[in-house]
């Protein structure tokens, strides 16, 4: 019985984040993003940054990246599996000529696993081309942040799965933004976010903007 007792408590974080990943949650947000659709919807051949709050916070997106046209559909504290749910909604009206993700952050947070993380990408790849067929997709890495310090070694493991997987991908790429975002001592560098410790700060940004920019730069137009 005690075993039974102590497998059923392993058990309870997976069965809460499946029973609470149920999508709906997120309806308000895409609502509003296919009434701004309707309102004016964005020219095809944009670049799609799509995931969690580290893309919805990007308030200077636009700024960042003048010589492109930029369509921001990130949702705070979604995960990646609820980008690929709305893709009908938040993907396939865009016709985009690259589509740049960022999610995982809130997967691994949830009790997901890095393998989990890995598959929910590469489901996310297969719908946006199903939708999209060929277009090219990056994934920014997981970043290592101060709030969630104590997932890093799920966040490394997660990262070099979606990297062995992108690397197996035409046209998949992933961006290392983990690397330069950590300090000497191998920690998470503080002065890269704000008070929270979790959301990026303008240096944070930019240095994403340094690892993403080259990429975005060699997509064909």
């Amino acid at each position: 019985m005690k075993r039974w007792i102590l497998l059923l408590l392993a058990l309870l974080p997976l069965l809460a984040h499946a029973r609470e990943n149920n999508h709906s949650q997120w309806n308000p947000e895409i609502a509003a993003f296919v009434a701004a659709d309707q309102q004016h919807l964005p020219p095809p051949g944009s670049i799609l940054f799509i995931g969690s709050s580290s893309i919805q916070h990007w308030k200077s997106l636009a700024a960042d990246f003048p010589e492109l046209s930029v369509i921001n559909r990130g949702f705070g504290g979604s995960e990646i599996n609820d980008s690929t749910f709305f893709a009908n909604s938040i993907v396939a009206p865009y016709h985009a000529r690259a589509i740049v993700m960022y999610a995982g952050d809130n997967d691994l947070q949830d009790g997901g696993s890095p393998e989990q993380v890995r598959d929910d990408f590469a489901a996310f790849v297969r719908k946006a081309r199903a939708v999209n067929p060929d277009v090219p997709i990056a994934f920014i890495a997981i970043k290592p942040s101060v709030a969630r310090a104590v997932l890093l070694p799920k966040i490394h493991q997660a990262n070099a799965l979606v990297r062995a997987y992108a690397a197996t991908q035409h046209g998949v790429t992933y961006l290392d933004v983990f690397t330069p975002m950590l300090g000497k001592n191998g920690g998470p560098q503080p002065d890269l976010f704000g008070d929270d410790g979790l959301h990026m700060n303008r240096k944070g940004y930019l240095l994403w903007i340094s690892v993403i920019k080259p990429w975005v730069d060699a997509v064909p137009r």
